[in-house]
């Protein structure tokens, strides 16, 4: 496939989208109309697979946002995959990494698969890389409330590491000291941000969080700097 730059217009466009066959987070409303009032972004949003069937090159990004099971037709799965190889941005937030577990793309796409998660609390993030627009708002150690996924490995070595959990902050963590809980990663041509955070609808209230989606969505969508992995 040819690979072709996106460059945004002065407003990018995402495609938010949050079908679900599996869980269902009732923070789903909360978290699309805070993408609306992220501030520089024109959010369409939808729960119609065959709206992934379509062209995608007017979007800046796609976020799969809280998406869980199987979501995607074929024609989807081959429409945003060839989105994302020719330079496209993908942006998946907390249970996108619970989604269209029997295809093996996606997985290499988003970084890691969810593995399992200790009970809604407080804990503690640590900034691996301040050098992210995703990232650079947060002090040293972030203190949230949230899930704390667990994911089946490490993604380590594969994407670039912006935040990680800090086990000994909470109770019931089970990755250990290498436990990285949002990250970013160049796929094809295009641009992947991925955060496990924002279970809840508080989250989306938090203006740190909120920065937080906004510059990891903007990365994405290159509408900010932040380098590649």
């Amino acid at each position: 496939m040819t690979s072709r730059p996106h460059v945004p217009a002065d407003r990018p466009r995402l495609l938010v989208y949050t079908r679900t066959t599996g869980y269902r987070h009732d923070s789903i409303p909360d978290a699309v109309a805070a993408f609306r009032t992220l501030g520089g972004f024109d959010v369409e949003h939808t729960e119609d697979p065959a709206a992934l069937e379509a062209p995608l090159d007017g979007y800046a990004a796609v976020v799969f946002l809280s998406t869980s099971g199987e979501v995607l037709t074929p024609a989807g799965r081959a429409r945003l995959a060839r989105y994302v190889e020719e330079g496209g941005g993908f942006v998946g937030v907390h249970a996108a990494a619970c989604t269209e577990e029997d295809w093996p793309y996606y997985g290499d796409l988003l970084g890691a698969r969810f593995a399992r998660h200790p009970r809604y609390q407080p804990g503690s993030a640590v900034v691996e890389d301040r050098d992210h627009p995703a990232t650079r708002h947060l002090p040293p150690r972030w203190d949230f409330t949230d899930e704390w996924y667990d994911f089946r490995s490490s993604p380590r070595g594969r994407v670039r590491v912006l935040l990680a959990a800090d086990e000994s902050s909470y109770d019931g963590g089970g990755m250990g000291a290498d436990h990285p809980l949002a990250w970013c990663h160049g796929h094809g041509a295009g641009r992947v941000f991925y955060t496990a955070l924002g279970h809840a609808s508080e989250a989306y209230a938090d203006p740190a969080f909120r920065a937080h989606l906004r510059g990891g969505t903007a990365w994405a969508a290159r509408a900010a700097d932040g380098g590649l992995q």
